[in-house]
């Protein structure tokens, strides 16, 4: 499925911030593994150096292929690239600061239902949610939209689905609980990639890490 012109130049703008930050960060991790793992942990250095290098070169082909997505089956995949390199960044960054990876693990639904009471997902009911622009469309919003909008779609929907605004209904528990996996997918996403677009068109970005 071909992108509109608006959508392409969201996702566009997006994955071109996502790459400046983490080529910023990639940079600052090269500079203090000189500054420090030089002195007292040279072996180390000299093999994490060519895992940052690798890094970069990964996103210039990111970069360059970016201009080439015009389908969302594209854009999907080189996301998934995108992700892979950061979480390659954070394990090397993770090494050369001596210090617990700060990407978290993708939340279990099943067990998030569970501990807020509810009775896990029904086997089949729903498919997991694996990239954000299906979070977006299940969650009825255009792709980019910001973290706050989210919650507050998130929020009325599911106000709209639960059983005790539908006289103990619970025959819209699937939707419920597919649009809650779609929020936590994008909720984790946007915090840790820091996509969220300015507030409005001339508004500055300001990153929130």
């Amino acid at each position: 499925m071909a992108f509109s012109t608006n959508r392409l130049f969201k996702y566009q703008r997006g994955m071109r911030r996502r790459i400046g930050m983490l080529r910023a960060k990639n940079v600052d991790s090269m500079e203090f593994a000189v500054d420090f793992m030089m002195q007292e942990r040279v072996d180390s250095y000299f093999r994490i150096e060519p895992g940052l290098e690798e890094i970069e070169r990964s996103l210039q082909q990111i970069e360059e292929e970016l201009e080439l997505v015009r389908d969302v089956s594209g854009a999907i995949r080189l996301e998934s690239r995108l992700e892979f390199v950061e979480d390659r960044w954070d394990e090397l960054d993770s090494e050369i600061r001596e210090r617990p990876r700060r990407r978290r693990r993708k939340i279990n639904l099943a067990d998030f239902l569970k501990a807020a009471g509810g009775e896990g997902s029904p086997t089949g009911a729903t498919n997991e949610v694996t990239n954000a622009y299906d979070a977006y469309q299940i969650l009825g919003l255009e792709f980019g939209t910001p973290l706050a909008d989210v919650t507050t779609s998130f929020r009325q929907r599911a106000k709209e689905l639960h059983p005790d605004a539908r006289n103990g209904d619970r025959s819209s528990e699937p939707e419920l609980r597919r649009i809650l996996e779609a929020y936590q997918f994008l909720k984790e996403y946007l915090s840790l990639s820091n996509t969220e677009p300015p507030i409005s068109r001339g508004a500055e970005y300001r990153p929130t890490e």
